[in-house]
């Protein structure tokens, strides 16, 4: 059944669709998935699924139908991806077909403050609400565990080695790292949205209190910990992968990493379980991984291959999403994931919004606590037809991969019907499907149009065709990135940045690190400012970020704090618990 979402928040659909049983059990998660007994590990109403025994026992099953889930630029309040993603796995379900799905797990610092859970929303939700929302089955904490253990673990080694010789330190087994104090890569990570922690000095005190060095914080899913956690294929690709994050450079500018430290075992055994994936459910009971939550911007913003990789071989049709726009989100998927994973995506669905159209077509800022302006909440036509040229060239961009895109009109309801049928036909006169989805207001049966679009797209035969080949240099990948996704007529490099990227195409160390750009998501260009599809433009480029243990070389279009802030009225005010149920509301 259907929940009124107009009267009712997100928490409270939330807990009614608990009350009714829409959580399956683990006998009836067995059964939709074929798992066996000892496939499941119990933890609670979200239980983790051992990948190893199941890909090892499904080895030879042939994959389900993969679907991608992405976006046009968004506004800053998000054009409902996660909700989406929730409600094409509902509207599936309606269809009678065996479906689940693999969604990030969420960082505290947004659900304490103002995006909310990625949860979902209305009737396309994802359950249990509030063990999904606060930890779930701890795999944040113990990737925070991790990476601060490689920070405990260099900071001493500077102390030791600020206060022994030579002599001494080899009494202890140890050789001197020489660590360059000035040029540190590491920070620590809380999962918070705490800016006072972005910059800090640690260490004050005498010879015993540490080492005194200028330090950072960044938010916990910023972490390359999270990033491998993504990436890794399995347990012993993680613990290998563990060996080379650069935890900073000593005097001679050569790397210094956790395995010079020797504490990339002890890394591995604290995030032994966050291997295996966790099962959540839709509202209509349809099984959902929740694995991974790394950034889209620095990192692959996706969740894990290990997820897809079960979900792929449990269900007919499997949904993944993409952070971000498709510009980055999907470009990611595109030319990382799907290179590393070897999956062959079928479709990915493009999700549209008449108020980002609308935006991209030159209506007022957006403003997240701020009323929408009168543009937004009344048909303009002519704005709208204007801003569908941001959905138009991302349409294209998925094109080029060979991956079948499906437009999802995600339906508000100050939306009009002459509104929808204007992004439908310029949807399909650009090459794609589309359909008028409402799931957040009717669940499965408000996304039975969107689900007929999806199934008959995956009918047709894909050929994967990447953008560059791994052997191509990092400039020109980036080159390829910015003038044939993003739009730019070219790549300008700061002295700094192709100083790097020199020196980065010259090293065989570096040939298949992936290329993870990071850039605004509030515009194809660099500058989140530009809304539509700028023109005359060129992308800069004033840094290259490396990630020795993910093996990520991050070229920078721009500033990148890994610590968000909290904004002046942050969901916290309203979060609560009743001290005689145990329940939590105000999550959304």
């Amino acid at each position: 059944m259907a929940w009124n979402p107009t009267e009712l928040k997100d928490w409270q659909i939330a807990e009614l669709a608990e009350a009714a049983g829409a959580i399956p059990s683990t006998e009836k998660y067995m059964e939709m998935m074929g798992l066996q007994k000892d496939e499941i590990i119990p933890y609670g109403k979200t239980p983790k699924v051992d990948f190893l025994k199941v890909m090892d026992r499904l080895k030879d099953k042939p994959d389900g139908k993969f679907i991608e889930v992405t976006a046009i630029t968004p506004t800053p309040l998000g054009e409902g991806k996660s909700t989406t993603s929730i409600g094409i796995m509902e509207g599936l379900g309606k269809r009678g077909v065996n479906v689940g799905g693999a969604l990030r797990q969420p960082s505290g610092g947004p659900t304490m403050n103002v995006k909310g859970t990625a949860a979902g929303g209305g009737n396309a939700l994802l359950i249990p609400m509030t063990e999904f929302s606060l930890g779930l089955t701890g795999d944040i904490n113990d990737i925070m565990n991790a990476h601060n253990l490689a920070m405990v673990a260099m900071n001493a080694r500077m102390q030791h080695e600020a206060n022994y010789t030579d002599a001494e330190l080899a009494k202890r087994g140890l050789k001197r790292l020489d660590i360059d104090p000035k040029n540190i890569e590491m920070g620590w990570v809380l999962d918070f949205a705490a800016q006072g922690l972005r910059n800090i000095i640690m260490g004050i005190g005498g010879k015993k209190d540490g080492f005194m060095m200028q330090s950072k914080f960044g938010i916990a899913v910023g972490s390359e910990l999270m990033a491998i956690l993504a990436v890794a294929k399995d347990l012993e690709d993680m613990r290998e992968r563990f060996k080379h994050v650069i935890v900073g450079y000593n005097r001679q500018g050569e790397p210094v990493t956790t395995g010079d430290l020797e504490v990339d075992g002890a890394m591995a055994a604290w995030m032994r379980n966050t291997i295996n994936p966790t099962l959540c459910a839709t509202v209509e009971g349809q099984p959902c991984f929740v694995h991974a939550g790394p950034f889209a911007n620095i990192a692959i913003g996706q969740s894990s291959i290990i997820a897809d990789r079960v979900g792929l071989k449990c269900f007919d049709y499997h949904v993944t999403e993409s952070g971000f726009a498709a510009d980055i989100g999907f470009e990611k998927f595109w030319n990382v994931k799907a290179r590393l994973s070897g999956m062959t995506p079928n479709v990915s669905i493009l999700v549209a919004t008449v108020r980002a159209l609308k935006m991209h077509g030159g209506g007022p800022t957006v403003v997240p606590g701020r009323p929408l302006p009168d543009e937004y909440t009344k048909e303009n036509l002519g704005l709208l037809e204007k801003g569908c040229e941001n959905m138009v060239h991302l349409i294209n961009v998925i094109k080029k991969s060979g991956i079948k895109p499906v437009v999802c009109i995600n339906a508000f309801y100050t939306d009009t019907p002459a509104e929808h049928a204007l992004v439908k036909r310029i949807a399909e006169q650009a090459g794609a499907r589309a359909a008028v989805s409402e799931h957040w207001l009717k669940g499965g049966d408000g996304a039975l149009d969107l689900a007929d679009a999806v199934m008959d797209a995956c009918k047709e035969e894909v050929k994967l065709q990447f953008l560059y080949p791994l052997e191509m240099p990092l400039r020109q990948r980036v080159e390829k990135i910015a003038t044939e996704v993003y739009g730019a007529d070219g790549v300008d490099w700061a002295p700094l940045a192709e100083e790097k990227a020199k020196r980065f195409e010259a090293d065989p160390k570096y040939a298949d690190f992936s290329t993870m750009m990071v850039k605004s998501h509030l515009s194809l260009s660099h500058e989140p400012t530009w809304k539509g599809v700028p023109k005359g433009w060129r992308l800069p480029i004033r840094d290259v970020l490396v990630y020795g243990g993910a093996r990520f070389l991050c070229p920078m279009a721009g500033a990148i704090s890994l610590m968000p802030g909290t904004s002046s009225d942050p969901a916290y005010r309203r979060i609560d618990v009743d001290v005689h149920t145990g329940k939590v509301s105000g999550l959304f």
